[in-house]
């Protein structure tokens, strides 16, 4: 099981909770099925090297398994909380009159990001927050229904440009996404895919989409 688990929802930043990475880990017999590795989470891990023997005979080779990725011990749990239509000075979290004691103590055991500045639509910031690039450069310059076929408008996030998803999976973490999502292109929003552009084919585990 995967203890860790990141919950992206609905398009503003409220809170991350952090806590402090430890040196590598690894559990296990190196090469068996069953061992894990932390990385140090500063990139995505390539695929590692085989690191058994093969010759001619079988029994004279040497099997190995990759060690599964897995968030060292002590590894916080990540919560990105995003909402729609909300002044940065509305809720009490950030200083505004609505009293939001939840988000707030939230906030207290996590960090708070003053300086990531809106698009003044949804699907735009959702965009630009979950991947951390600006919105034009991951298909969203404008909301998914008026996209346009031309780059930057298309509204489609390139697998390349990976989102807060893609990143947290390759360091072992399980991975969920509820709530309103409004990032996949209308021209596929059907019982038929593609599913690329859905949470699950950007590389969540878990996701519920409107």
């Amino acid at each position: 099981m995967k203890p860790m688990r990141t919950v992206l929802v609905g398009s503003c930043v409220l809170a991350l909770t952090y806590g402090s990475a430890r040196a590598q880990q690894i559990t296990g017999v190196s090469g068996s099925p069953g061992a894990t590795t932390t990385i140090d989470g500063k990139q995505i891990p390539p695929d590692p090297k085989f690191g058994g023997v093969i010759m001619e005979k079988a029994s004279e080779s040497k099997p190995w398994w990759a060690p599964r990725v897995v968030p060292p011990k002590g590894a916080p749990n990540v919560l990105l909380t995003m909402t729609d239509d909300q002044g940065f000075g509305a809720p009490s979290t950030f200083g505004g009159v609505i009293p939001t004691p939840t988000m707030d103590r939230i906030a207290r055991a996590g960090l708070r990001y003053t300086n990531f500045h809106s698009t003044s639509l949804c699907s735009p910031t959702r965009a630009a927050i979950i991947t951390g690039r600006n919105h034009h450069s991951v298909g969203y310059g404008v909301v998914g229904e008026i996209s346009t076929g031309f780059p930057g408008y298309d509204s489609i996030i390139p697998i390349e440009k990976g989102t807060i998803g893609t990143i947290l999976k390759a360091n072992g973490y399980a991975t969920s996404w509820f709530g309103k999502d409004h990032n996949k292109p209308s021209f596929q929003s059907s019982q038929a895919g593609p599913f690329e552009q859905w949470p699950n084919g950007m590389v969540l585990d878990h996701g519920f989409r409107s």
